[in-house]
């Protein structure tokens, strides 16, 4: 049979291509001109059909084979050929162990934790305890406890971010206070939280509460719609304003410097009586006056008072027993004299070139 030889002849054909082909590419060329359309072996296959009858079962059982043959010889010359490559691999990028490691890049904090951190290390080491309050409040616990008129201009819907008031149609809050206030906002100050501790703690009280507060400011150079602020308060009997200015001292010195002078300036805050506001001297001029402190020798840095008495009634204490004092710090302000930023907005652009400065 001439069909035969010519499928002997073949097989012998393929065994040397595929066996001469020692790259992927030669081998897919090999299959190609075995199995491909056009190849050899489909070729033969397709003769079948001109095959006398009589030999057709020999000659088919014959050609098919050869093509599970071939079939096996490439798979098995792919899965080689495969082997050989991943081996080469790890012989040309093999890790030389005793090479020194490449270092990870290590991130650390930002400059307002670093900050917020510091100022708390200050008061914790002379035995304030660090709390926390919540970040969506009440206006009894926001305003109205802290001694703040239904008319005062911080309870304005233009300066604070209701969440839910009682207007016809709104929805009440679900834990509707007491005392039957159920406007629900984001805090504009950490001095609500006060209230909270006066309420569940029982003096004597020294205490600070460093947070986020939120207030419809557009943001600018000196202003941001929300930042941080740590508020202190300490209830005790015999406290006086002496121990505010010795504790506001203190604080000011570990945070800007030993030889910075203070001057408390007489003010107005709702929920203290007396009020005052806490000036430094300026770090630039040294007190002598400056454009960066407007030619006045001095920066502010904080609001601070003895607490009002009506504060202390709101949470049940005693005023002619309990006295306190109570400040509140803008964190991104601290850190913008410490560090002379000119613009408060760098502090949350996320702008790698300027916090890995810090």
């Amino acid at each position: 049979m001439a069909l035969i030889e010519d499928l002997d002849a073949l097989e012998a054909k393929a065994k040397d291509l595929i066996a001469s082909a020692n790259s992927a590419e030669k081998l897919e060329a090999a299959r190609i001109a075995l199995l491909g359309k056009k190849g050899e072996v489909t070729a033969l296959m397709h003769m079948m059909g001109k095959v006398a009858p009589e030999e057709r079962p020999v000659l088919g059982k014959r050609a098919n084979e050869l093509r599970r043959m071939v079939e096996t010889m490439l798979q098995r010359s792919s899965e080689n050929i495969k082997r050989e490559a991943m081996r080469s691999l790890m012989a040309t990028e093999a890790v030389d162990v005793t090479l020194p490691g490449a270092r990870p890049t290590i991130g650390h904090q930002h400059l307002i934790n670093q900050i917020k951190e510091e100022m708390e290390d200050v008061f914790c080491g002379i035995g304030y305890t660090v709390e926390a309050g919540p970040e969506v409040e009440t206006s009894w616990y926001n305003f109205t406890a802290l001694n703040a008129p239904m008319d005062h201009p911080s309870r304005s819907a233009r300066d604070t971010f209701y969440v839910v008031d009682n207007a016809p149609g709104s929805v009440a809050h679900p834990e509707e206070h007491a005392h039957g206030e159920s406007d629900v906002l984001l805090r504009t100050q950490t001095s609500g939280t006060q209230i909270h501790i006066m309420e569940h703690q029982k003096p004597p009280i020294y205490a600070i509460v460093p947070g986020t507060v939120y207030r419809p400011d557009t943001a600018d150079a000196c202003h941001l719609p929300q930042f941080n602020q740590v508020e202190g308060i300490v209830v005790d009997e015999g406290i006086t304003f002496g121990d505010l200015k010795g504790t506001l001292d203190y604080f000011a010195k570990c945070m800007f410097g030993a030889d910075r002078k203070t001057r408390y300036r007489p003010h107005f805050f709702p929920f203290t009586e007396p009020s005052c506001e806490l000036d430094v001297s300026c770090h630039v001029c040294g007190g002598k006056g400056c454009s960066f402190c407007k030619h006045s020798g001095w920066i502010e840095i904080l609001g601070c008072g003895m607490i009002d008495p009506n504060v202390l009634v709101n949470c049940g204490l005693d005023p002619e027993r309990y006295t306190g004092f109570a400040f509140g710090i803008g964190v991104e302000r601290v850190a913008a004299l410490r560090y002379d930023l000119p613009d408060l907005r760098t502090l949350m652009t996320g702008d790698m070139r300027f916090l890995e400065q810090f």
